[in-house]
């Protein structure tokens, strides 16, 4: 499954269960759609804790839809997962498509309050990591 949600800081995004290249395909043309009335800077929130690992076609359109959000004005992303092979699949896309400077991951199993922590990355610069 697949959403996306306008938010104050910008947009969230959930992905969760697998999803196969189809519904990930859709997803980019979804973003597309959304992202057509957008102007200006904005965070994304990136919930993945409840996705399974991706197939490489799919993962292919994860990464052009990765492109297109920092082309229409992506400043700081944060991605929250729930195990630690999620997190290193999405690191090795992010520097694939040139948005690892300004992404952030979060492992929730380990971080009660990333919600909070994800935030205050995407609107205030304050990195999780520190």
């Amino acid at each position: 499954m697949t959403k996306i949600e306008k938010k104050g800081f910008g947009y969230q995004l959930t992905f969760s269960g697998f999803i196969p290249v189809e519904e990930m395909a859709q997803w980019v043309a979804d973003s597309k759609n959304t992202l057509s009335s957008s102007s200006g800077s904005f965070g994304v929130l990136i919930d993945m804790r409840e996705l399974s690992p991706l197939s490489n076609a799919a993962r292919e359109k994860m990464e052009e839809g990765q492109k297109l959000y920092k082309a229409k004005g992506m400043q700081r992303s944060c991605v929250v997962v729930n195990q630690g092979i999620l997190a290193t699949q999405f690191k090795l896309i992010a520097q694939k498509t040139g948005i690892y400077d300004f992404e952030r991951y979060i492992d929730a199993s380990i971080t009660p309050n990333w919600e909070s922590k994800a935030i205050d990355w995407i609107k205030n610069g304050i990195d999780p990591d520190k």
